[in-house]
């Protein structure tokens, strides 16, 4: 099965999701700069938000370059991702608004940790369907980040109900570590090439 309809469909779900995100961002009411406090913990959740989906975006970028096919279940694997990614807005708009009350923080921090657990279900399907010799297989190595984001997602879960900005420093840490370009992927291309 062709590759390229799943890659279109997914950068659409995540074009809405981003578009969404922006849409619920309400404009102060006043133009002097006071008036943007009230709105700020809303802005820095979405700046937040847009960081992490434009990681799951790059990333699912590049994981289907190294993608020869798609089986039905990596479709149904991709909607499992899509389906937590689309939760995002939600839980960014609850999270500022509610200036990283803990639920919400908490809640948050679920919905990252399941997409990650997606994301890495997803990454299996496709090795699945390519071979543990894929290009995929062979680049994934070790996969520390992999490894690291779901562990700090499970960590800011309930330390959001002690200090919710102690769970906020540990997602902006996940993201920080994920902007740092993941170049397995590009190396064995190369090599392959």
């Amino acid at each position: 099965m062709s590759k390229g309809r799943l890659e279109a469909f997914s950068d659409g779900v995540i074009a809405v999701i981003i578009t969404i995100m922006v849409l619920e961002m309400k404009v102060p009411h006043g133009i002097e700069a006071a008036a943007l406090a009230p709105v700020l913990p809303v802005f820095l959740t979405y700046v937040l938000s847009f960081v992490f989906i434009g990681i799951y975006w790059n990333n699912h970028h590049h994981m289907f370059q190294a993608v020869h096919h798609v089986k039905g279940t990596t479709l149904w694997a991709n909607l499992h991702l899509l389906f937590w990614l689309s939760l995002v807005p939600f839980v960014t708009g609850w999270m500022g608004e509610n200036h990283f009350a803990p639920l919400p923080t908490a809640l948050y921090g679920v919905v990252l940790l399941m997409s990650a657990i997606a994301y890495w279900l997803l990454q299996q399907c496709i090795v699945a369907a390519n071979g543990d010799q894929s290009l995929l297989a062979r680049a994934i190595g070790s996969d520390w980040k992999g490894k690291l984001s779901p562990l700090a997602y499970l960590a800011a879960i309930p330390l959001a109900f002690v200090n919710a900005w102690i769970s906020c420093a540990l997602y902006v840490g996940v993201a920080l570590i994920w902007l740092v370009p993941d170049r397995r992927i590009e190396r064995r291309l190369a090599v392959d090439a």
